[in-house]
């Protein structure tokens, strides 16, 4: 290995639906994290690997957007984010083009000014505003912070997001590989999977429904003669209105979200699968501390 090898952990924050999903999917090179315009889609925080043979190796975070918690599982969300500023080598804070800076984004602000991590700024949708004003975008964040870099980009169209890695390795201590070099994420499948289903359910659904919406993955097993993998999951959901809006008139809401998914959860798994999706109703899980675990939502041990 290299001599002048470099590698550290990177975590990606900012408020709820600024683009830190689509830009960690972005500079992978493939899907991890999954992506909507309703807040809340990341709730737990996804590690992912970016390697560079030559120069080293990034693990990105992507935590949760930093917000007001209104219940436990908001409580979660904001900790697992919050928690992971003074755990990294480099944060990346991504913010929306504005020469506005609002609370919330002060409310960041106040927590980067109590840690010593070097942070670069992500001014991300530059593909929504005129070149000539990103400029004054910059300077409004440059008199609040002194930043590591500002880095104006468009995650979704991927435009200026090939400077990134070089410009993070530039913080990165030396060191070896965390992960193997073709290693993407430290997520099992069945949580990808999970995610997937809720994707699509969030795409689908009206606006009210989404956030009290989890996923099970209650059975996933490739059959013997290999090909096809047989998934049952649970759509979990905290009202009974809610159940019926899921499944839909006959059905045809649970087959949308069904078909939708396995479509990508074939491409992820390379293999055909047969999908088969329930709904149950768990009233106020969202607060309740045991199914919270139950589901997943835990906290992590320091690294």
């Amino acid at each position: 290995m290299e001599a002048n090898f470099k590698s550290g952990f990177v975590t990606l924050i900012g408020r709820p639906n600024v683009g830190k999903s689509t830009l960690m999917n972005r500079l992978i090179g493939q899907k991890i994290a999954i992506t909507s315009k309703k807040p809340q889609t990341t709730r737990n925080r996804i590690q992912t690997v970016y390697t560079d043979e030559e120069r080293g190796q990034i693990v990105f975070l992507d935590t949760p957007g930093i917000h007001k918690a209104k219940n436990k599982l908001g409580e979660y969300m904001v900790n697992a984010a919050e928690r992971t500023l003074n755990e990294v080598d480099v944060v990346l804070w991504l913010v929306e083009p504005s020469n506005f800076i609002g609370a919330g984004e002060r409310h960041i602000l106040e927590k980067l000014k109590k840690v010593n991590t070097p942070v670069i700024l992500i001014i991300n949708k530059t593909d929504t505003v005129k070149k000539e004003q990103i400029f004054g975008f910059i300077d409004t964040y440059r008199k609040e912070y002194d930043f590591a870099e500002i880095v104006p980009l468009s995650a979704l169209r991927g435009e200026n997001t090939e400077i990134l890695p070089e410009l993070i390795f530039k913080y990165l201590p030396y060191g070896p590989m965390f992960f193997d070099a073709d290693t993407v994420t430290d997520q099992p499948e069945r949580q990808i999977v999970a995610e997937i289903i809720r994707e699509k359910s969030l795409h689908a659904l009206q606006e009210e429904i989404p956030h009290g919406i989890a996923v099970v993955i209650d059975r996933m097993r490739e059959r013997e003669k290999g090909g096809i993998t047989d998934i049952e999951a649970t759509i979990i959901c905290e009202r009974d209105s809610h159940k019926g809006i899921i499944i839909g008139k006959g059905g045809s809401m649970l087959k949308k979200i069904g078909t939708n998914a396995r479509f990508e959860i074939e491409r992820l798994l390379e293999c055909q699968v047969h999908l088969k999706l329930w709904v149950k109703v768990k009233k106020d899980w969202r607060d309740s501390e045991f199914l919270l675990k139950n589901f997943g939502y835990q906290e992590e041990k320091e690294y």
